[in-house]
């Protein structure tokens, strides 16, 4: 089936299976490797991607029901928002497996609210499984960089 949209700010026109994931979608036919599978349940987040602009696991929607929609992957993130690097210097980035699928949940999240509180980060990341850093420095990372964007944005 022939199936139109928007990936990462590109329209992107293909012929795809009614059967493909948008995970596989994304990472097999775009090679945006991104995004992961790591559950294919919606159960780790490791393919969370933004659909117009809200965090949902990829791995639950088949390619066809995202024709029109505007998806966003991280690498459609934009690098100079300062959240990759908050990441980075709070440490929590570790084996990096989950770090794709934190990153566009905590953007879902800065889109929606500009200034989360600690709960409200927790909530936005409970659909993420991190294995490594325990979370606390993901959360201080989300935090810290919300400060630092509604700081900007006075």
């Amino acid at each position: 089936m022939k199936v139109s949209l928007e990936i990462n700010g590109q329209a992107v026109e293909t012929e795809v299976s009614a059967a493909l994931r948008l995970s596989r979608f994304l990472r097999d036919v775009l090679g945006l490797t991104g995004v992961k599978e790591g559950c294919c349940e919606g159960e780790c987040g490791a393919c969370t991607v933004l659909l117009d602009g809200k965090p949902i696991n990829s791995c639950l929607m088949l390619t066809f029901q995202a024709a029109g929609r505007e998806v966003t992957t991280v690498e459609g993130l934009d690098g100079s928002s300062g959240l990759q690097d908050a990441f980075l210097q709070l440490g929590a980035v570790q084996c990096g497996y989950c770090t794709p699928g934190m990153l566009v949940a905590a953007e879902g999240l800065l889109l929606d609210k500009s200034s989360p509180s600690e709960a409200e980060i927790r909530h936005a990341l409970a659909g993420n499984i991190c294995r490594c850093t325990g979370f606390e420095t993901i959360v201080q990372a989300v935090a810290a960089h919300a400060a630092t964007r509604e700081g900007a944005c006075r």
